[in-house]
């Protein structure tokens, strides 16, 4: 009988990047199994890619008193035929997912579900940084040599219709709307285009919808830049980072995949969030940390830049 295991990470970038190792873990450690992730819309594209699930689930994460989508999301878990569930998400939406095997047999659960069969029993969890942290939750599942992200990501894409050539810097200059503490000021990263244009490299604006009015004003004032705001995939952002000279942005998802993939990454934080904790990995990532970003200054940026990323 085929082993079946489910996986359940729901979001966000940052968080689902930094759990690519965990995966190759599980795939390695159940070789033979049906692996099934559950995740949400905006990373379904980046599960396929991994190569590591033989099914994508998506959770449409139904609210309080929407029953129907519930009853839909506890058929859907009940007919998996699950033996063991690695809930990398570990809040306490998917925590909750346990209590909707009820009444059947309850498989097998790494997390920290209450009453789960391998609880990730360690009191400080919360003050680990979460490659760390979940790395121990899978050791105490039994798995162990759990790999950086940076070692597994093989993700690539075609982005020759870019147009992008061969010296370019990427800049990522936006982050959760709610969270504007987090962003170093527009007219800065303006500034900096605007230097590293003249230092001949084309810097290239990433970012999503949201961030669209932004990124345009940045391009406005900084005419050399390349705005791909909105136009590019989670797949196309790991395969431009790849080609790029080095990146630098706010403490927002797009920067765990772009430094994940060994993209040099230079990373502004303020106050709000501590990279003790969610710092992103991999091959040269440095950051610069202030109580307020505005704080930041532009020379301050270029000279942590220089050296083999700029001359």
């Amino acid at each position: 009988m085929t082993e079946r295991i489910l996986v359940i990470k729901l979001g966000a970038l940052g968080d689902f990047v930094q759990a690519l190792g965990p995966f190759a873990a599980i795939r390695r450690h159940h070789p033979d199994a049906r692996i099934t992730i559950l995740t949400t819309g905006p990373y379904v594209e980046l599960a396929y890619a991994t190569g590591l699930f033989d099914q994508v689930w998506t959770d449409n994460k139904p609210r309080a008193l929407q029953f129907n989508k519930w009853l839909d999301l506890r058929r859907r878990l009940r007919s998996g035929d699950f033996q063991r569930v690695y809930d990398l998400q570990t809040s306490d939406r998917s925590s909750f997912y346990r209590r909707l095997f009820w009444p059947g047999q309850n498989p097998q659960w790494s997390g920290i579900a209450r009453g789960c069969s391998h609880p990730h029993a360690n009191p400080k969890r919360d003050f680990m940084h979460t490659v760390e942290r979940q790395a121990e939750q899978l050791q105490m599942a039994g798995i162990d040599d759990v790999p950086a992200q940076a070692s597994i990501i093989k993700l690539s894409t075609p982005i020759d219709s870019f147009d992008l050539g061969e010296n370019f810097a990427l800049l990522v200059p936006g982050g959760a709307p709610h969270r504007p503490e987090k962003r170093w000021p527009e007219q800065k990263y303006a500034a900096l285009a605007d230097d590293l244009f003249e230092k001949g490299v084309t810097p290239v604006l990433l970012g999503g919808p949201a961030e669209t009015e932004s990124m345009e004003a940045i391009a406005q004032q900084a005419p050399g830049t390349i705005n791909l705001c909105g136009k590019t995939s989670l797949l196309e952002i790991a395969s431009i980072a790849r080609r790029a000279n080095f990146s630098v942005g706010n403490d927002t998802g797009p920067m765990h995949l772009i430094a994940g993939v060994g993209c040099a990454s230079l990373v502004l934080y303020s106050h709000a969030s501590d990279p003790a904790l969610c710092a992103q990995r991999g091959v040269k990532v440095s950051y610069i940390r202030k109580p307020v970003l505005d704080d930041v200054s532009v020379d301050e940026v270029l000279a942590e830049l220089k050296g083999p990323n700029l001359a």
